[in-house]
């Protein structure tokens, strides 16, 4: 086993020589986690295929589940990419550096294994001041799907790093918790009008308001369990983000949803279960369970967002046996929010209703 190497960084003004450190991992084929804004990536050399498939390996990632690759320099995308077309353009001088993977045909230089075999590639440049050194430092495009093990709740903290890979991977580039929170929104360029194939930290009313029309792809929205045949994009056809405890979630108005929460958590706390309730501001005090944990405010989906996989994992360290979640609002960054928990209850999805 080999000890993973834990560099702490200054979020803004990453120390070079701690950046150096990380970027000879990657230029020798190794693997290095390190923040995004969003949550923190697994990254490797995404045009050496067999640090990709170690990138793989490290995670216990199916090999049909491919990742994003990321870019510090909007030059790169065009050797990657076959065609950037003029909506891509109009996106990225908007919103790179940010929250938001574009899919587009994939070039010859691209290794399959990057891309699972499909002629499509994932490409965004991340926000982060950390993240952009190690991709200018390492001199190469780096594939990074969230470092974590495979079907587990994303990383926000190194800590969830080492949880999950400590010992799997070379080192961890630790700048503290993450901004957002939830991964980036994948919108998919080789189709008219483009569609998004994941909610995520770019919301769709935003995308809408810039590119005119927008689709959201079944799968962003579904509440159960659609067959995909070739994922074109990450989050889409394993499950994912999920915690050790089974995962019911309650959607509906809220004086409903509340509830059916608490007689869902009454249920099965006499029939000896420890329950975890997801709760939020305005209904936390409401609940009697074992562990009661608030996301945050509903009237603020940017906390939720940030607060999602960290209170998932902190589930999973009191050893509850069910987590029963409210949903929230599906608008702005409750999308993704959204879009995560169902993906993390395996569409175990309850409908409250005040009837």
């Amino acid at each position: 086993m080999k000890k993973t190497l834990v560099l702490k960084v200054d979020s803004q003004e990453p120390e070079i020589e701690k950046i150096r450190i990380a970027a000879d991992f990657i230029k020798k084929g190794g693997l290095v986690a390190f923040p995004t804004e969003t949550v923190y990536g697994l990254g490797a050399d995404a045009l050496n295929p067999k640090a990709v498939l170690a990138l793989f390996e490290a995670k216990k990632r199916p090999l049909d589940n491919p990742p994003i690759v990321h870019v510090g320099d909007l030059k790169v995308v065009c050797r990657l990419a076959k065609k950037v077309p003029t909506k891509a353009e109009k996106l990225m001088k908007t919103f790179w550096p940010g929250p938001l993977t574009l899919i587009f045909k994939r070039s010859e230089i691209v290794p399959d294994v990057t891309v699972c075999g499909l002629d499509t590639i994932a490409v965004r440049m991340p926000k982060h001041n950390v993240a952009l050194a190690l991709i200018r430092e390492s001199n190469c495009p780096i594939a990074a799907p969230s470092a974590n093990l495979a079907g587990k709740p994303s990383p926000t903290t190194a800590k969830h790093v080492l949880d999950d890979l400590d010992e799997r991977i070379d080192a961890v580039l630790d700048a503290g918790p993450t901004r957002i929170g939830v991964e980036s929104t994948v919108l998919d360029m080789t189709v008219d009008p483009p569609q998004i194939l994941r909610p995520g930290g770019t919301p769709y009313e935003v995308l809408k308001k810039i590119l005119g029309r927008v689709e959201l792809h079944p799968v962003a929205v579904a509440e159960k369990a659609l067959t995909v045949e070739k994922a074109r994009s990450p989050g889409v056809k394993h499950k994912h983000y999920a915690p050790d405890a089974d995962v019911i979630v309650v959607e509906g108005e809220l004086s409903a949803v509340m509830n059916k929460v608490k007689g869902l958590t009454e249920f099965y706390m006499q029939k000896g279960n420890k329950v975890g309730v997801l709760a939020t501001d305005e209904t936390v005090g409401y609940y009697r369970a074992g562990v009661v944990k608030s996301l945050g405010s509903r009237s603020d989906l940017a906390v939720i967002a940030r607060n999602l996989f960290r209170l998932l994992r902190e589930f999973d360290l009191e050893s509850v046996d069910i987590i029963i979640a409210e949903g929230v609002p599906t608008e702005g960054l409750g999308l993704a929010v959204m879009n995560r928990l169902r993906k993390a209850s395996g569409y175990k999805i309850v409908k409250a209703s005040s009837r």
